[in-house]
């Protein structure tokens, strides 16, 4: 028997009865030759941690920039965090771990430079609505590997597009899951929508605290009585309160209280921490070079088909957006004041 087929094997006689089985993958694209070695879920895991993409997200801003960097989580700090915790939950409710490893590994991979506010930015300078999530999924199927895209099964592409929640609250994405009108179709999907919840709540609140923004006392008392005062309090009251109350059962959830506390601790964060950075020095700074840099290859498209020449029959707009998309902090940064250096000659 090969290592995958006893993979699989393992898979068919000790996971939950809705857990996703490798073996009933809806597929890919383009038909691949199976692994003696590795499950379609595991090649796919494989595919993203080896791509370009997923090693630059180490030089992209997850909230807070630092200059340095060394301080706060990047983009790729936060993904391996969202992995853990998946991983963690994924095992205790026995669906498919290696499912979920490649969703939350893949889920923030066309994520812009500068955080949030490169994603805003974004959005107000392209003609069409910029998604991170949805840009995650283009990373994956045209823009990796030279143009040819990674080829990913169906499973994995739809928790990567669906992960997303923007500013939804975790009652309205748990009540479109229940309804079966959520944006992910499998139980993994799920565990990582809730793992990007409970990964970033935590993390954001703890950078947030080391950048001086916020006092623990400025936390909400309902929250600290519920979840904890401390970063891995909070983290491990909610993963333990998820398997708890998903264990056997078709949808992710969580104890109304528990739900309900870190709902609130995420509305805290977009009022108190969130909003405050829009509109300050380093919101405006990086609009200022995401701006510039943008309309410059707009008009100077050219220069970005001798890096992507795959994009050459895209729209304009569309493969600069890509371009400016796939940029890590100090690659912006040294393209802002190459062009701002040119333009005061």
């Amino acid at each position: 028997m090969l290592i995958r087929e006893e993979f699989e094997k393992r898979e068919k006689e000790s996971l939950s009865r809705f857990a996703t089985l490798s073996t009933e993958t809806r597929g890919r694209k383009k038909d691949e030759k199976s692994c003696p070695v590795r499950t379609e879920y595991q090649k796919d895991r494989d595919k993203i941690l080896h791509s370009v993409s997923f090693r630059l997200l180490k030089h992209k801003t997850q909230v807070f920039l630092s200059t340095a960097g060394e301080r706060f989580r990047t983009r790729l700090t936060h993904t391996m965090e969202v992995a853990a915790a998946a991983s963690y939950m994924a095992r205790a409710l026995k669906v498919n771990e290696d499912l979920v490893e490649a969703i939350a590994l893949g889920h923030d991979l066309g994520h812009t430079p500068f955080g949030h506010a490169g994603e805003d930015i974004l959005r107000d300078l392209t003609p069409f609505s910029f998604r991170h999530a949805k840009q995650s999924l283009r990373v994956v199927d045209k823009l990796e590997n030279a143009g040819k895209g990674l080829n990913l099964t169906y499973e994995v592409r739809n928790g990567i597009a669906g992960h997303s929640k923007g500013e939804w609250s975790v009652y309205k994405v748990h009540g479109e899951n229940i309804k079966g009108q959520g944006k992910t179709s499998t139980i993994e999907g799920e565990v990582v929508q809730f793992a990007d919840w409970i990964a970033y709540i935590n993390h954001d609140v703890d950078d947030a605290f080391n950048m001086g923004i916020i006092k623990k006392e400025d936390l909400p008392a309902s929250t600290e009585k519920v979840l904890g005062l401390t970063f891995y309090q909070r983290l491990i009251t909610m993963i333990k309160d998820v398997v708890e109350n998903s264990l056997d059962k078709k949808h992710i959830t969580m104890s109304s209280e528990v739900m309900e506390a870190t709902d609130e601790l995420r509305g805290f964060l977009y009022r108190k921490v969130y909003t405050g950075l829009h509109g300050s020095f380093r919101e405006i700074r990086s609009r200022e070079m995401l701006s510039l840099i943008y309309s410059h290859y707009l008009e100077n498209y050219e220069k970005i088909l001798k890096e992507m020449p795959f994009l050459k029959n895209e729209e304009t707009h569309r493969g600069v957006c890509d371009f400016v998309a796939s940029l890590t902090d100090v690659r912006a940064q040294e393209l802002y004041s190459k062009l701002k250096a040119k333009n005061q000659k």
